[in-house]
């Protein structure tokens, strides 16, 4: 395969041969026809291979459809892919990419039988994304010319291929693979040979602490997958992904970090095995965590498990009246929020020059609003309007509901409740906004901790839809409804969550992060491709030292270390190149370095 290459010309047409036909397998055959190569599937099942067939007459039709290619290179693209029921048909193959089962000894027959066939110049990459590349290569005579080639799902639309090289490949081979990659239209990531590469590394990690959290029944499947989808702006909540990822394909993915780690945030939640065990695999059998309308089928349907509407729960407490505590963003964002959705805002801060400045922030926030069309001028001056600035929490007397938005600092909440214990009025619910503190904690610091509960905004609080609603072990049924009602009415998302830290969002998210964070003290991969593969092969908005350098080196390490506390997992330390940034004031945007340099405003 190792042709020269001009940097001009595009890459020559090659004959490429495609082992197993399966989802991932007829994506690589349709990327590659499509691209000019001749495309040789391979696949023991009829029913397969016609299926394949059936599936880039489909997609090219599609194609064409919305102009993407014309009517004639969609009749070149299927005149180039061809099935066979033999591996002999992949004799003259330039390059050969397996995607069989993800099982360590099938893979070894089919590469092994493989090795004997093609030619010597071939190159064969296996699609594994959890089995060891190194091993596979080594039951072959050519273990220089083996590499790994990870596409991602679907692999007509997903741009990142993730290029693993062993200790054995030759540069040369990596090389020739890179190149027909980015021909393709494809964004190569170098990596080296440890399950999960980089972005299954740190996907599946994520996953498995989503399983266990469902499993212990600390949160409902919708809420986690809700939480995560308009906390993080995900493209798919973690529970809904295992199905269709397949909870079997996760589970093996996941036997093999261990494996390789033996940190225990990878040994698969025993909801996995047990899932497995019973054949509820996911989408392609009709149910998983959640139950479909058919096998293979991604329409969810009403089971067992699905929350009821409505109901005879606890009424909630009238609410017409909202105090907001603090001046930062948050207070502001919140105020903005309820005065928007009709609500009496007041909004207090420690002193009254601060509270006009605060107030000031909320105009011109709702100023932007009205210059982006998003609300009319008349909108704006009645919720302004509706927003009192205060000097003092004084002026909470007669709210129905008081929402704390202060400092993340433990004794400062705990004061700031003491205060509203003695100032509103009977009935008042009081809510916290924390994102890591024990909600418990600041509502034992009142005469009331039934009126106590954590209503976690995101910021920015009027784009964010989603918020944690925290019950601690105190906390009343129609306090709960109240705070569930209200989220309603500002049109937030609300989901339910216990009193524990992280809650749903920074519980999944914060570990994730430093995982990501480890990978390159390992130098395993860089900051750079780690971005890359997060974003291109996982769908994330933002890579995970983009995130890391927005929020705040110092913040997330104070959340790890609250995490870390709390559940007392050792795979939940902070990683010590994170403790050694924040040490050396590199906290992120804020202060021009992080992970990476700004420029200075």
């Amino acid at each position: 395969m190792d042709r020269p290459q001009s940097s001009q010309d595009p890459q020559s047409p090659l004959v490429i041969a495609v082992i197993g036909l399966g989802t991932m397998g007829t994506g690589i055959a349709d990327v590659m026809a499509c691209a000019g190569h001749e495309v040789i599937g391979v696949d023991i099942s009829e029913a397969a291979a016609r299926q394949a067939v059936e599936t880039l007459e489909a997609s090219t039709a599609r194609a064409v459809r919305h102009e993407r290619i014309t009517g004639q290179e969609r009749t070149a693209a299927l005149a180039r892919f061809r099935t066979f029921p033999d591996l002999q048909a992949a004799a003259e193959a330039d390059l050969v990419i397996e995607v069989v089962t993800e099982h360590f000894e099938t893979k070894c027959e089919v590469l092994t039988a493989l090795d004997g066939i093609v030619k010597p110049g071939a190159i064969i990459a296996t699609g594994t994304n959890a089995l060891s590349v190194t091993q596979l290569a080594s039951r072959t005579s050519r273990p220089d010319r083996v590499l790994g080639l990870h596409f991602f799902a679907p692999a007509q639309k997903m741009k990142l291929v993730e290029v693993v090289s062993t200790v054995l490949t030759s540069p040369e081979a990596t090389a020739s693979v890179t190149t027909l990659v980015r021909a393709l239209g494809k964004e190569p990531v170098p990596v080296g040979d440890r399950p999960g590469f980089i972005a299954d590394g740190l996907l599946f990690g994520y996953l498995n602490q989503a399983a266990a959290m469902y499993e212990a029944r600390y949160a409902t499947r919708e809420d986690i997958d809700a939480a995560m989808r308009l906390g993080c702006g995900l493209p798919m909540g973690p529970l809904a992904l295992l199905d269709l990822i397949g909870i079997d394909t996760a589970q093996t993915v996941l036997e093999a970090m261990y494996e390789a780690s033996r940190d225990r945030l990878h040994a698969p939640s025993p909801v996995l095995k047990q899932l497995s065990a019973a054949g509820l695999l996911g989408r392609k059998t009709g149910r998983g965590f959640y139950t479909y309308e058919a096998s293979g089928s991604a329409t969810v349907v009403p089971d067992a498990d699905t929350p009821q509407d409505g109901g005879a729960g606890a009424q909630g407490r009238p609410v017409s009246r909202v105090g907001v505590a603090g001046s930062g963003t948050m207070a502001t964002g919140i105020a903005e929020v309820f005065a928007k959705a009709g609500y009496e805002v007041v909004l207090a801060a420690r002193g009254q020059d601060k509270a006009d400045k605060a107030a000031a922030q909320l105009a011109k926030s709702l100023d932007r609003s009205v210059a982006k069309g998003r609300l009319t001028q008349e909108q704006r001056d009645a919720a302004l309007a509706r927003v009192t600035a205060a000097g003092s929490l004084d002026a909470f007397a007669e709210v129905d509901l008081a929402v704390e938005a202060v400092a993340e600092d433990l004794a400062v909440k705990q004061q700031l409740f003491a205060t509203l214990d003695k100032v509103c009025k009977p009935g008042a619910v009081l809510a916290t906004t924390t994102s890591s503190l024990p909600v418990i904690a600041i509502a034992t610091s009142t005469s009331r901790p039934q009126d106590v509960i954590g209503m976690h905004f995101f910021n920015p609080a009027p784009a964010m839809k989603l918020v944690e609603v925290v019950r601690t072990v105190l906390t009343a049924d129609d306090v709960h409804a109240t705070v569930r009602e209200v989220c309603g009415k500002v049109k937030k998302h609300a989901v339910d969550c216990g009193d524990r830290a992280g809650f749903i969002v920074n519980a999944l998210l914060f570990p994730y992060l430093n995982n990501a964070v480890k990978m390159v003290q390992e130098h395993y991969a860089t900051v750079e491709d780690i971005d890359a593969a997060m974003k291109l092969g996982g769908g994330y908005p933002m890579g995970p030292f983009e995130l890391l350098d927005v929020v705040g080196l110092d913040v997330s390490l104070a959340i790890e270390q609250v995490l870390h506390k709390e559940f007392r997992d050792p795979g939940l330390a902070p990683s010590p190149l994170l403790e050694h940034l924040v040490s050396a004031g590199c906290l992120g945007r804020k202060t021009g370095r992080g992970f990476r340099e700004y420029a200075r405003r």
